[in-house]
Order: C-alpha cells, then sequence, then structure tokens
C-alpha cells in the first residue's frame, strides 16, 4: 500500500468529519509515521501559505519537489491543504501536536523543518511573517536557537551561509569535533536512517540539498584550516 493511499484513507477520516488534530492522534504509530510525516508538512506548510496571505503556484511546486504526488494523488493532497487552511486549530495545536508524534526524534522535527524552509522559499522570498512562523514551530519543536539559525542559513540567501553556523559548531571548536559532526550529519542523512524515522520515501529528496550543504561547509572549513597551517 503506497503512502498516498494510506494517506487517502486518513483523508476519508477527514471527509466523515474528523478533525486534523484527531487524524494526527491517530498516526502516533510507528508503521504510520511517515503519513504523519507527510500529512504534517502539508498542514503545516498551508497554515504558513496562510500566515504570509497567500499560496502561490511555486509553493504548491515547491510541495511537489519534496513529496512525488501522482496526478490521481493531487486532489486528496489538496484536500488535505485546503482543510488544514481552514482549520479554526492555530498552527501552533498542530506543531504541538507533532512534537508529541515525534517526541524524542530531533532529527526527524528537523527534517520537518527543511520541508517548510523548501516550501518558504519557494518564490524566493522570506516574508517576515513566515520568519515569525518557523521561528515558532521551531521553538515548539524544541529547537534551540543555533539549530534554527543552521537551518535558516542554508534556506534564506539573506547573507553568505557560514559553515560553522551550518555544521553546529564554532569558530572555536577544535578541527577533529567540527570532522566528527560533519560525519554525524552524513550518517543521519542517510536514506536508510531518514526512513527509519519516519521520513517517508517519496521526500527523501529532502537530504539532496543537506548533503550539498554540509559537503561545501566541511569542505571550506577543511582548506580554511590547511591554509592556515601553511602559515604557521
Amino acid at each position: 500500500m503506497s503512502i498516498w493511499t494510506r494517506i487517502t484513507e486518513a483523508v476519508s477520516a477527514l471527509a466523515k468529519g474528523e478533525s486534523l488534530s484527531a487524524v494526527f492522534d491517530k498516526l502516533r504509530s510507528p508503521p504510520e509515521r511517515s503519513v504523519a510525516f507527510t500529512i504534517a508538512v502539508i498542514a503545516l506548510g498551508a497554515k504558513m501559505a496562510k500566515a504570509d496571505g497567500l499560496v502561490t503556484r511555486d509553493e504548491v511546486t515547491a510541495f511537489r519537489e519534496v513529496f512525488q504526488i501522482a496526478q490521481e494523488d493531487e486532489a486528496g493532497a489538496a484536500r488535505v491543504f485546503n482543510l488544514a487552511r481552514q482549520d479554526v486549530a492555530g498552527y501552533a495545536d498542530y506543531a504541538t501536536r507533532i512534537k508529541r508524534m515525534f517526541d524524542g526524534q530531533d532529527d526527524t522535527l528537523c527534517d520537518l523543518m527543511e520541508g517548510l524552509f523548501h516550501i518558504a522559499m519557494a518564490d524566493g522570498t522570506y516574508h517576515p511573517a513566515e520568519d515569525a512562523f518557523l521561528r515558532r514551530v521551531a521553538e515548539i519543536f524544541g529547537l534551540d536557537e543555533s539549530e534554527f539559525r543552521a537551518l535558516r542559513s542554508r534556506f534564506v540567501p539573506d547573507a553568505k551561509p557560514d559553515p560553522y553556523t551550518i555544521l553546529g559548531v564554532t569558530r572555536d571548536t577544535p578541527l577533529p569535533e567540527i570532522r566528527k559532526a560533519w560525519q554525524k550529519m552524513v550518517r543521519d542523512s542517510h536514506p536508510d536512517r531518514m526512513i527509519a524515522r519516519g521520513v517517508p520515501q517519496e521526500a527523501i529528496k529532502l537530504a539532496e540539498k543537506r548533503m550539498v550543504d554540509i559537503n561545501r561547509a566541511w569542505e571550506e572549513i577543511s582548506e580554511d584550516a590547511a591554509r592556515a597551517d601553511r602559515h604557521l
């Protein structure tokens, strides 16, 4: 059974009058985590679109880039999106329930944040309302300020990304420790690990940009260190 078939089943429950919040509560068991992950990105993406006041074609395209949606599944995905936009529950309530679903799985919550940043930047503009939205969601998810800055620096082109921020280290961190941080991020970005923590196969594309960013950050730091050694 494909993920979108299972999502359609969840959507059918919505059609019978169940709220998205109730559907979330039914998706807490591990076999359904990938469904929960997908619906979480759709629902929070919809709330974010509502936050900046409009939904652009670019944002819809960005979502399709993360989740390869077959034509026959588009109606179901659109229904979840529209229900989330219309639901009287605030995004903080959604984020709190999602946090509870993936409690103790910080990597999965970071995966979710990446999907939201990808959608936010689809139109090339990072709206202040989107920044406020993503900061609040990150806070509810339990991500600290350094983790949020690391994510933001990779997606928002308002300044050259700092390689140390991307790897979650400082300029004072010894190079061997930086190497360990880079290696851990590479391991955590492996498709098998992502699937194991609930990221659906359809969304593994999330890791492609991350791998490029973290490898570029390590290369920049290691090259700077090599240049510094040569000048000693």
